[in-house]
This record gives C-alpha cells, sequence and structure tokens, in this order.
C-alpha cells in the first residue's frame, strides 16, 4: 500500500515516474508545497529558477523540442500564468509536448475572483491540447499520466494543468501512475506502395520534411529513403535540421524568404511528399504555393494528427503516421529502379549554393561573413537558438544544419526565444556549444535570463545584432509608408556593461575581421559570453537596404 503523502510529494513522485529530470520555474507561493517535495527529490529532478515566466515556458518548450519528452514549467497563478502564455502558444504552434503547471487560489476561494485568481480551463482553452484543474490530490497520477499522453500523441502540443493551493497540502494514498510513452501510428503497406506507385510516374518530384515527432533514427531513414531513389528533400520553415543541409540532395528551406527556385520547384512539382509539416502559413507562402482546397501538386501528406490532413489542402494520399514509423516504412521501400528525376535531381542543391552567394552588405560588419565563420568554427553538434526578426533570415539561409536538433527556432515567430531556449539546451545538453542568435530587440524581451545562465553556470553564447530598431517592422513600414518612421526606433543599453553587470564576458564586434577572433575566445571562456554585433542600420534585408525599398516604394508609386 503506498504511503500517506502530500499533493505536492505525490505529483513530484509522479514526474519522476514520467522520467522527468529537469523542470523550469518562477517560485510562487501558490506551489509552495511542490517546491518543498522538489527539495527531497533535488538529486533526481534539477530544478533551475528562472527570472521571468516567460522564460520559464520558453525554456521548457525548448527541452521539449530538444528531447521529445515534454518540457516541464511551474509558474504562479494568475500574473505568472499570463506571462508563461507566450511559451504555451509557442508550443502549440511548434507542435511542442509541454506541460505547465501552474498554482491556483484554494478551492476555498474558487469562484470569488480572490487574489490572481483565473480560470486556467477558459483561460488557455484555444491554445492549449488540454487545460484542466486538478482538485483531489488522489487524482494527480491520473492527470498527471494523461497530461504525458496527450502532449505527445498524435500532433504534440502542450497542456496546463492548474493545481489548488490546498490541494497540494492535503494528505493522500495513492499508487503512481506508469510511465507513459506515446503509441506509434503505422502506415499500411498499401499506402507505402502507393507512394512508390506514384513517385515511379512522376517527372519532378519533391520531399517536404518538417514538424515535430522526428527522431536521429527517423531523420536517418528519410535520409536512406531519398538517397535510394535519388529524391531532393526540403525542409519546412525553421525544422532546417532534419536532413543534412550539405547533401547532395539537400534543396534548402521552404519557408520566410524563400529561395525563388526553390518555390518553383514547390510550384512546379508533380508529386510533393510531405512529412511532418502541418502545411501552415510560413511553409505554404502564406498559402500560396499550394492552391487551396485543391493543389495542382499530387500532394501526399503525412502527419501524426489527423486532423491536420485536409485541413487546408485536400491531400490525393493522406496517412496518419509518426515520423519514426513512417520514415522507417520508406527506408525499407523497394528502390525504384528508373525515374525521369534522377539526373536533373542535384540542381535543387546546386540552387541551394547559389543561393548562399555573398552579397554586398552596407557597413563594415558583414553578416553573411559572420554565419560564414560560425559554418566554419562550430562543430556540427552545435545548437543554434534564435527569436523572430530580420536578423534571423542570415542565419536561416547560410548556415548548415548537419546534424538532428542542432536548430531551435519558433514556428510560431515569437520575439525573446533565443535567449531562454539557448539556455535551456545548455541544461540539456552541457557538452554541445550552444549559440543564442538575437536581435537587439528580441533580446531585451529576456535578456535577464542572463542571470539564470550564470547562476547554473551555463556558457552559452549570446550575440546581439543591434541596429537600433525593430527590424521586420521597420522593413514592412518602409515599404509601405516609407520615411515615416515612427514606432520602430528603439535606443539600446551598452550590450556588453550590461553582460558584464550580470558576470557574463562581453566584447563588442564592429567590424567583420572582428568577429572570428572574438568567436573564439567566447568558445573558450569558462563562463557565458555576449557578443555584441553592432550593423549599419541600412541593412534591414538581405536583399535590399532601407533606401533601395524607399526607391522601390517611389517607383511603384509612379
Amino acid at each position: 500500500m503506498s504511503a500517506l503523502r502530500t499533493g505536492g510529494q505525490i505529483l513530484v513522485a509522479n514526474l519522476l515516474r514520467q522520467g522527468v529530470d529537469l523542470a523550469f520555474c518562477v517560485p510562487g507561493e501558490s506551489f509552495l508545497a511542490v517546491l518543498d517535495a522538489l527539495y527531497d527529490a533535488r538529486e533526481s529532478l534539477r530544478l533551475i529558477v528562472c527570472r521571468h515566466e516567460g522564460g520559464a515556458a520558453y525554456m521548457a518548450e525548448a527541452y521539449g523540442k530538444l528531447t521529445g519528452r515534454p518540457g516541464i514549467a511551474f509558474v504562479t497563478r494568475g500574473p505568472g500564468a499570463s506571462n508563461a502564455a507566450v511559451g504555451i502558444h509557442t508550443a502549440q504552434q511548434d507542435s511542442t509536448p509541454l506541460i505547465v503547471f501552474v498554482g491556483q487560489v484554494g478551492s476555498d476561494f474558487h469562484d470569488r475572483e480572490a487574489f490572481q485568481e483565473i480560470d486556467y480551463r477558459r483561460m488557455y482553452g484555444s491554445i492549449a491540447k488540454w487545460a484542466a484543474q486538478i482538485d483531489c490530490a488522489e487524482r494527480i497520477p491520473e492527470y498527471v499520466a494523461r497530461a504525458f499522453r496527450v502532449a505527445t500523441q498524435g500532433r504534440p502540443g502542450p497542456v496546463v494543468l492548474a493545481l489548488p493551493e490546498d490541494m497540494l497540502t492535503s494528505m493522500a494514498e495513492v499508487d503512481d501512475a506508469a510511465r507513459v510513452e506515446p503509441v506509434a501510428i503505422y502506415p499500411a503497406a498499401a499506402q507505402i506502395a502507393e507512394i512508390r506507385e506514384r513517385l515511379a510516374a512522376s517527372r519532378q518530384p519533391l520531399v517536404i520534411v518538417g514538424g515535430s515527432g522526428w527522431t536521429a533514427a527517423a531523420c536517418a531513414d528519410m535520409r536512406r529513403f531519398a538517397e535510394a531513389n535519388t529524391l531532393p528533400v526540403a525542409c519546412a520553415f525553421r525544422t532546417q535540421d532534419l536532413f543534412d543541409n550539405n547533401h547532395e540532395l539537400y534543396a534548402g528551406d521552404v519557408g520566410i524568404a524563400i529561395n525563388p527556385k526553390l518555390a518553383a520547384w514547390v510550384r512546379d512539382a508533380d508529386v510533393l511528399l510531405v512529412a511532418g509539416e502541418r502545411l501552415g502559413e510560413m511553409t505554404t507562402g502564406a498559402y500560396t504555393l499550394l492552391s487551396v482546397p485543391q493543389p495542382k501538386q499530387t500532394l501526399i501528406h503525412v502527419h501524426p494528427g489527423s486532423e491536420e490532413l485536409g485541413r487546408v489542402f485536400q491531400p490525393a494520399l493522406a496517412i496518419q503516421a509518426s515520423m519514426p514509423a513512417f520514415a522507417a516504412a520508406l527506408a525499407g521501400m523497394a528502390p525504384i529502379a528508373t525515374g525521369a528525376w534522377r539526373a536533373n535531381a542535384g540542381q535543387v542543391h546546386r540552387d541551394y549554393l547559389q543561393w548562399q552567394e555573398p552579397r554586398p552588405m552596407p557597413g563594415e560588419l558583414d553578416l553573411w561573413q559572420v554565419v560564414a565563420a560560425l559554418r566554419q568554427r562550430l562543430p556540427e553538434d552545435a545548437i543554434l537558438a534564435n527569436g523572430a526578426g530580420n536578423y534571423t533570415v542570415w542565419l536561416h539561409r547560410l548556415y548548415r544544419h548537419r546534424r538532428f536538433r542542432s536548430q531551435l527556432a519558433p514556428y510560431s515567430g515569437s520575439m525573446g526565444y533565443g535567449v531562454p531556449a539557448a539556455i535551456a539546451a545548455k541544461a540539456t545538453h552541457p557538452d554541445r556549444v550552444v549559440v543564442s542568435w538575437n536581435g537587439d530587440g528580441c533580446f531585451q524581451m529576456n535578456g535577464q535570463e542572463l542571470a539564470t545562465a550564470v547562476q547554473y553556470k551555463l556558457n552559452v553564447i549570446f550575440m546581439v545584432i543591434d541596429n537600433g530598431m525593430y527590424g521586420t517592422i521597420r522593413m514592412h513600414q518602409e515599404r509601405n509608408y516609407p520615411a515615416r518612421v515612427h514606432g520602430t526606433d528603439i535606443v539600446n543599453p551598452d550590450f556588453v556593461k550590461l553582460a558584464q553587470a550580470y558576470g557574463v564576458n562581453g566584447e563588442t564586434v564592429t567590424r567583420t575581421e572582428q568577429f572570428a577572433p572574438a568567436l573564439d575566445r567566447a568558445l573558450a571562456a569558462d563562463r557565458p559570453s555576449l557578443l555584441w554585433l553592432k550593423v549599419d542600420p541600412q541593412a534591414i534585408t538581405m536583399s535590399a537596404t532601407i533606401d533601395q525599398i524607399r526607391a522601390q516604394h517611389a517607383d511603384r508609386s509612379r
């Protein structure tokens, strides 16, 4: 018979049963009983204390991306839960397994709008796969097991569980739940046979891989399938680490600022095999690369969530399958002996390499060369994390991911992600180099988490690309309302002094030739480092300066 325990102890015991070894939090009085139970489990479950609930939720989401198991965050009621919403929304859009535990007012205060009280089932109803409240300590194992099941099964996503304060301090005798593993969904043999048949009759097929639920083995199986059949493979928006970017069959990424030649490949493909990607706005060029609702391409759409099949685009063949199971089935498929596309399959990679050829950039610091130095100096298993903004395009376009789970980037386009995601990556993989790539506006949304990196001795290399503005919005402003700059300029601190105040090494980089030596020093440092990269404000995009955008607008207006 199980022993009498508090709700907090039962909760922590069940997290341990599910294999949780790392959790993120901002402490709150509403879940003190959980913190007390975590004290007893501190040798088995590390707790990283963050400076803001948004940072904690982002860190847990990044952990979910890296491991495939739900990231765990604890936040307090009301303001804490509201701050965490940004990470929950990211997990929803990015299909990342995440469980956020939210402290709640005591059950005797429910429905009185007590101090910081919110109904989290209503608050998170549209952005969580499941939002619930545990009112009885005896049911904690049931709820936790279900949360892990919901977060990982089908299309992965976030779960929110509210924890009334008195429930956590109440005593109960209950057995813990067994570890939950998502049920693998296998494609039918007939479906694999149909894929082979359609590819054999194709003249210009293209494979697009994306989404979540992949493993290193699944990526290796997909590569074997592509090589056996000489099929070009593109990666969906911000999932460029699913296929070796140096491979002769790699076509590039299908996302924001897509290579026009790759966009043409997508439009002109007669068979489009899409595995894992839900075909959202960013990957489909705002729903223009495929016709809605009936694509002209023969669309074979494979996804672990049945609700995503035919959601926007009606496929010729819809397959519900887990990515490891599907990729293994493809790898075992008999190769297609002849294919009309084979002679030209390598052209997509040549187009990709041509798309990376350096172009002139205004100013003394050239981000084309900066990313080239990252390619040359970082190990293949380095993890690069970024948030959202025009500054990310240099990284996405020019960096070449060689290994699975070397990219952490929000499909949701959420700013402030790069700093906490990198911290979570270093906490999860302390033996790997981790680089956080940030714009100046993006960095300041969660820059306070530098203190977290220092506290836990997580030697992340933080980079801040500073152009003194919210660059993406300024770009759109210049395209639509040129020279009427309002609401997009920002005055920044001295980022080096700020870093040093936190105990982080800091260097300013203003010229291209300074970057590589500064990077080498950061790689060799025994503490976190920050490189402040000051770029010319004219370099607002990779293809046009502010002056050029204004001139283009003037030409259109004539």
